[in-house]
């Protein structure tokens, strides 16, 4: 069960039951055999509406992914990743770009989020072009951003264990 509903179940059944009783207790004449179907709308309504809440973002998110995809350069050449860090916790894919694409040429951001929460680590790897990545580094490094000093270097390649450890 999705963490919004089951904070919203309670209430949702405590809005029916109230729905229903009033609803019993107006005269016949007034809403006929409406209070049944009432309490079922209301329920519905309070199961429905958590569902619908949580699976938009993730609409969104895809949306989002769509248009990156199509605002994506492709590279004409070697290309080099660079790492950034101190980034803006509230910095976007789309802001990081703006800065970069001013010194050179940007072929994707990647920004790192936490697997729990889902927020922003702080850092992320930005692909350029390689003769431009030099110049970046060099512009950027120690640039303010955003209220946040950047660093920024050549990615390294990330480091597996060999004994499998994690």
């Amino acid at each position: 069960m999705s963490s919004s509903l089951s904070r919203s179940l309670p209430f949702t059944l405590a809005l029916a039951i109230l729905v229903y009783l009033v609803t019993y207790f107006l005269p016949a004449d007034l809403l006929p055999a409406a209070g049944v179907a009432m309490t079922i709308g209301v329920i519905i309504a309070g199961i429905l509406v958590p569902i619908l809440i949580e699976t938009k973002p993730l609409a969104a998110t895809s949306e989002n992914k769509t248009n990156n995809k199509a605002a994506v350069v492709t590279a004409t050449g070697d290309t080099a990743t660079l790492y950034v860090g101190n980034l803006p916790y509230r910095a976007n894919e789309e802001a990081v770009r703006e800065l970069f694409q001013q010194s050179g040429q940007v072929v994707n951001v990647r920004l790192m989020k936490d697997r729990q929460t889902g927020r922003r680590r702080g850092f992320g790897f930005v692909e350029v072009s390689a003769k431009d990545a030099n110049k970046m580094i060099q512009k950027l490094n120690d640039f303010e951003f955003e209220g946040r000093t950047l660093k920024v270097r050549e990615a390294k390649e990330r480091q597996d264990n060999e004994d499998g450890e994690e």
